[in-house]
Parts: structure tokens; sequence; C-alpha cells
């Protein structure tokens, strides 16, 4: 086949452009040839369980996936019942960026709350979490939040561990997005189940392509109620793979030798470089903490296009000029320093 693409580009878009790991790729190669079980039944997605016990802790479960947003959708279908209604932010990539799948798929009504960084808290929470009983009301009986978050900002194990605690206690579970999961335990230099498991959450959406896997995503469960169902849910959205040890794979690629760790460091690591390079440039503002592997900023109007046709990157908000700037695994120093050097070349007289 000859290539359509040129491999030395580069994009600050998204981490989703990025290609993928070549200690995953040897793990899809190791995974081929020969005949084993399918949809699950294969020695990969076995060896998988116990890795994710081995970094999630005991009582973690792992079903592997095809999207994100199955994920989501899943995992959040086996927490609530019919009635039930889930409370997350306003930025949350469930309400934003799904196109209504939580709602059409699965079933489940969201409601919002505005937050200045992407992050909830127990009192955001409060503003939804009422009306129990009511019947003309959707009940709230879920709460999702991001780690990450949309806007690039980490939650403290104290933060989770306060609003699991706030939610469990009005009898709420609590859901965790994970799409970069690794780019928070990163940034805060703890371990998986320290953001998880260990502050009370009940099921994560634990991300793979967006740290260096081709596909595949996945569930991480703690207790039987949040895994109950996922059994048949993960069928009914569409979202059992036949051939699922090419993802098991991938994951015990990212979870052995800490590869999610070394690609999530590095990403971050770019982020705060370019976050850093970018700040003392005249007009910018830095509009969010650089926690992890995203950089919101601020750039003068008449430099935002000529920019982004050397180093493709997304509006965050158009009307305030403010753009995201996503850096990953494979992401460069000379990379970043390239798109500093052409910014202040726009932007100083």
């Amino acid at each position: 086949m000859t290539r359509l693409h040129d491999p030395s580009a580069h994009s600050f878009a998204s981490d989703n452009y990025a290609g993928a790991h070549p200690e995953v790729l040897q793990a899809l190669i190791d995974a081929n040839g020969g005949h084993v079980g399918s949809y699950g039944a294969d020695p990969y997605t076995r060896r998988l369980a116990e890795v994710v016990v081995e970094q999630f802790g005991e009582g973690a479960s792992i079903d592997p996936v095809l999207t994100g947003t199955g994920a989501n959708v899943a995992a959040l279908q086996a927490l609530t019942p019919r009635w039930g209604a889930v409370i997350c932010a306003t930025t949350a990539h469930v309400y934003t960026d799904e196109g209504g799948a939580p709602e059409r798929l699965g079933g489940i009504k969201l409601l919002t709350v505005p937050t200045p960084d992407g992050k909830l808290t127990p009192e955001l929470i409060d503003r939804q979490a009422h009306g129990r009983g009511d019947q003309q009301r959707p009940q709230p009986l879920a709460v999702t939040i991001t780690q990450s978050t949309e806007l690039g900002t980490v939650y403290t194990p104290d933060e989770l561990r306060a609003i699991t605690d706030h939610a469990h206690s009005l009898d709420m579970r609590v859901h965790l997005d994970g799409a970069r999961l690794a780019n928070a335990a990163a940034s805060l230099g703890v371990p998986l189940r320290a953001i998880t498991r260990d502050v009370g959450v009940d099921s994560v959406s634990f991300g793979g392509t967006k740290n260096g896997l081709v596909l595949g995503e996945s569930i991480v469960t703690f207790t039987e109620e949040a895994r109950a169902g996922l059994v048949f849910l993960r069928k009914m959205d569409a979202q059992l793979l036949s051939k699922m040890r090419f993802v098991s794979a991938q994951f015990l690629a990212m979870l052995d030798d800490d590869l999610w760790l070394r690609s999530a460091t590095q990403a971050n690591a770019m982020a705060a470089r370019l976050a850093s390079g970018l700040a003392d440039l005249p007009g910018v503002t830095i509009t969010q903490a650089v926690d992890a592997n995203a950089v919101f900023v601020v750039l003068p109007r008449h430099a935002v296009e000529p920019l982004r046709e050397l180093h493709r990157f997304y509006d965050w908000n158009r009307a305030s000029g403010e753009v995201r700037l996503m850096c990953s695994f494979d992401t460069t120093p000379e990379q970043v320093d390239r798109l500093v050097a052409d910014a202040a070349a726009l932007l100083r007289p």
C-alpha cells in the first residue's frame, strides 16, 4: 500500500491525532497468529483481568470496549435505572461531544452544572441533587466526573474523595470518565488506584487511544452494583468485540512496564513546556491551570489563523479567541519550541 500521509507531520489539535506507540504495535503483532477464543475467551483478556487488579486494586474488573462513548454509555447505564439521571459539568464530554449518545442510546437524562474549571464539587452537585421522589423530575442517581477534565485541570485525591463521599451519602453512584486518566495520575504522581478505587469511585471509563493505543477503551468497575448488567449492556450498545484479544493485548502493553505512565508523563511535560513558552508573549493569556496535557490560551486574533496554518489546533471559544493546544505521547521539545517561535514571530513587533 502507498503511504498516504507525511509520517513527520505533527499537530496540536488532539491527542487522538497521534499514531500508535511502537510498543503497542509490537503487542498487536505478538497477539496475532493462530486461533484463540473470541469475545474475551482468550489468554490476553484473562491476563488483563489480573493486571487490572495489580494496577487498580482488589475488586477491580475490566471490560474492553470499542469506543470512549460506548464505555461511558454502558458504564452509566449500569449505574442508573431507567428513571435515573446523571449530574455532570456543562463542559463534560458526555454532554458536549457524544452526539447525545447517553440520552439517545442510553436513555440517560443528563443534569448539567456550570463550572469555572471543569471540576465539580459537592456544592455544585447539590445544585442538581434535588427532587428525589418527585415523579415530575428525573431522579439524580449518579454523578459523572472527568479526570483530567475537558479544560485540562486535574482533581486531587482529596477533591475526588469529597465528591464520592457526598454522592454516596445521597445514595448516588460515581462514574469517572478517564479518557485521560493516565495524564491525571502522572500529573499527581500517584498510581491509578489512588484516584479511582481508593477514593471511592464506582466505575471508570479507562481510556487507551489518547495514550498510544490503535483503538479500544475499557470499563473498570469496583463494585458488584457497578458491574451488574455490563455483560449484557456491552453487547446491546454495540461494544462487544469478537477479536477482543487485540484490544486486551494493547492494554496489557500499556499497563505492563508502566508504558501508560511514560507516555502520559511525556505529554504532560510538553504541555508545561508549551505553556511556559507562550506565557510571556505579548497579548497571550493562559486561561486554565496546565495540569495535564492541554493548554488553553487566548491569542491575539490576528495571529490565530497564521499560526493554525503552521500548527493545526482547534478553537475553544471563538468569541474570546481562546484555543486549545493538545500534546501527545510523541510530542517532542523541538515541535513545542517551533510553535512558540512561530507564535513569537507573529506577535512581536
